[in-house]
């Protein structure tokens, strides 16, 4: 009876991860998706919510508005493609934002589900102009509407709660869940700060975001002088292998070897 019931358990977890997955745009990657988004973008804007009333918005009215300027274009790209590719609904309680944050110490940008797009201060040595921004932002858009966070967190959760109904796990355990979107988001002791994406998934948010960019009009070409100055900021980097994000060499060359295609959805502003 014990073995029919764990055999029994295995084909549930299969059925879950089969009808679970779903396809992610231009790349056509094949992904777990456990949770449904409107979940992950209620908790988001929690947690954004709670971020912004602690990490005072930047002073600084021009970079502030080029912030603005370059997300609101980007976000209209992907808004466009989408639109005409008929994946409207995947953008279903997007409510996009961009803000810059005083942070001259971190070199950092995120993206949460549903939008809100957070640019740190201490990124803008390394972005230097729009096209420079441009790929930090595009990037980090990337990553939300690739729905990477959901695809981490799905994987967390199937490796806790196994063939566990995902309702009943959102429903009945809703600490436990939080806590899974507070570490999938890095939102413990460094309240706010995304933890690293895996490697897979941050050379597919460079190509996502190369492409978003150029539909916005903005040099795709310019990703390789932004990510050679990230490359220079020193420090001691772990080796690629014991790291999650790509080697500077490996991004450089994923990015020099994708710019044909991506090229091709460039439209000079």
């Amino acid at each position: 009876m014990k073995r029919h019931l764990y055999y029994f358990s295995i084909l549930v977890t299969l059925i879950i991860i089969v009808n679970s997955c779903t396809t992610v745009p231009l790349t056509g990657r094949r992904q777990l998706s456990l949770v449904p988004e409107s979940e992950m973008i209620t908790m988001s804007f929690t947690n954004y919510s709670e971020f912004m009333k602690t990490n005072p918005v930047s002073a600084d009215k021009a970079n502030s508005s080029l912030v603005q300027e370059v997300g609101k274009n980007i976000s209209a790209a992907v808004i466009k493609y989408f639109a005409d590719n008929n994946l409207s609904s995947r953008l279903d309680g997007y409510q996009w934002e961009f803000n810059l944050i005083k942070n001259d110490t971190t070199p950092n940008a995120w993206c949460m589900p549903g939008g809100k797009v957070v640019v740190y201060s201490g990124i803008l040595p390394y972005t230097k102009d729009k096209d420079g921004l441009a790929v930090v932002v595009s990037h980090e858009v990337a990553h939300a509407v690739a729905r990477h966070g959901n695809e981490r967190m799905s994987q967390e959760l199937l490796a806790q709660y196994g063939s566990v109904v995902l309702s009943e796990a959102l429903k009945n355990k809703p600490v436990q869940t939080k806590t899974i979107f507070g570490s999938a988001y890095g939102l413990g002791a460094q309240f706010g700060v995304m933890l690293p994406f895996s490697r897979e998934h941050e050379l597919e948010a460079d190509k996502l975001g190369l492409i978003f960019m150029a539909m916005a009009g903005y040099d795709p070409q310019t990703a390789i002088a932004f990510w050679e100055r990230m490359a220079s900021m020193g420090g001691q980097k772990p080796p690629e292998f014991m790291s999650t994000h790509p080697s500077d060499a490996t991004r450089i060359q994923k990015i020099k070897d994708a710019l044909p295609e991506v090229m091709t959805y460039y439209k000079k502003q």
